[in-house]
């Protein structure tokens, strides 16, 4: 298997992923936290300014239309979107409003996002931008702060999404090539889109679109602790979710899973996403997501598979050619490490300081 540019940098250094491409919407208006609140399936109206929450926005019917990040500052509420939802949102969003006071804006084109991941990032960023280390390591996930780049503004929100520490970098379009610049000087490294595919793989991070689509009950995909919650009042699709939370316990027929083949390979054979999942010739699930992984080395993947045949350690067979043994694992699939070492760091540190 040829090797994947970044992917080693990720788990030692820190990597830069240009996420601009994705959506953003932007909400103004007197009344956009109620009204949001009565939409997405978290608690928008516990927001403080600089913080954030991850949601999904689903149809009556309690299937996904799109997960969604929500990060709240004092005068809107800014949407991180996947690209193929974005329009869907958008569109949506608009025949919402009715006598609200809300104005839904699409700043994808104006606003650009850098990722940030890895356990030095917070020594990066912090280089790069001019501010301390300590206050970015101390962001929770999605907590966000403003900063002054080049006196421009900026704003950086903590995402843990690999399972280690990372951030999120918010500027201008026209700016985005000078941040990125000044945190490839810092010593950040850049990051191919096979090898960002694997570490996300490996962390068992689902991508709507990939591993979730408007077919998937929000449950199914595992986001009930981080997605959904049971306080809140009203909205779109709860009566479903709840009826399954309450009185069905949680069931759904099916739930994603991770999965990591039972042999080493070179990477060869890389299941495509819908192959079959079988047990005894019975087919009981999905493949959504696979790569090889450099650290275990075999193929891992993430899949759907029937309740009945959830557990960790459950042997199936994955109808590639040629068949593939493989066996279902706790997510992650591979940990991030959360800092690294006292040696590395201090070294990365001192040439962040002299490039930037």
């Amino acid at each position: 298997m040829e090797s994947m540019p970044g992917y080693d940098a990720a788990r030692s250094s820190a990597v830069v992923v240009d996420r601009s491409g994705e959506g953003r919407l932007r909400l103004t208006g007197a009344d956009r936290v109620a009204w949001l609140q009565g939409l997405v399936t978290n608690d928008v109206a516990a927001l403080q300014p600089g913080q954030g929450c991850y949601a999904a926005y689903l149809t009556p019917q309690g299937r996904m239309i799109s997960d969604l990040r929500i990060l709240a500052t004092r005068e809107a509420l800014l949407l991180d979107l996947p690209t193929v939802a974005r329009a869907t949102v958008a569109a949506r969003f608009e025949q919402f409003i009715i006598t609200e006071d809300v104005v839904v804006e699409d700043v994808t084109a104006r606003i650009a996002r850098l990722a940030v991941h890895g356990p030095q990032a917070a020594a990066i960023v912090g280089a790069a931008l001019d501010v301390p280390a300590a206050a970015l390591a101390a962001l929770a996930e999605h907590a966000h702060l403003d900063v002054e780049f080049q006196d421009a503004p900026v704003f950086v929100a903590g995402c843990h999404a690999l399972g280690g520490p990372g951030f999120d970098i918010y500027c201008a379009a026209e700016r985005v090539t000078d941040v990125a610049e000044r945190l490839f000087a810092a010593g950040a490294h850049d990051v191919t889109a096979d090898a960002w595919d694997t570490l996300r793989i490996e962390a068992g991070l689902p991508l709507f679109g990939v591993d979730m689509d408007t077919d998937t009950i929000p449950l199914e995909a595992g986001l009930e602790a981080h997605a959904i919650s049971q306080t809140k009042g009203c909205y779109v699709g709860q009566e479903v979710v709840i009826r399954i939370l309450h009185r069905g316990g949680g069931r759904v027929v099916r739930k994603l899973v991770g999965w990591t083949a039972d042999e080493r390979s070179s990477g060869d054979t890389v299941p495509e996403p819908g192959t079959p999942f079988s047990i005894d010739g019975k087919d009981i699930g999905r493949v959504t997501s696979a790569a090889w992984s450099p650290t275990l080395l075999r193929v891992v993947g993430l899949g759907y598979v029937h309740r009945d045949h959830t557990e960790p350690g459950t042997r199936l067979t994955v109808a590639c050619d040629p068949p593939m043994a493989a066996t279902l694992a706790t997510l992650p699939l591979v940990a991030m490490p959360v800092t690294a070492s006292s040696a590395s760091a201090t070294s990365a540190a001192g040439a962040s300081a002299g490039g930037a």
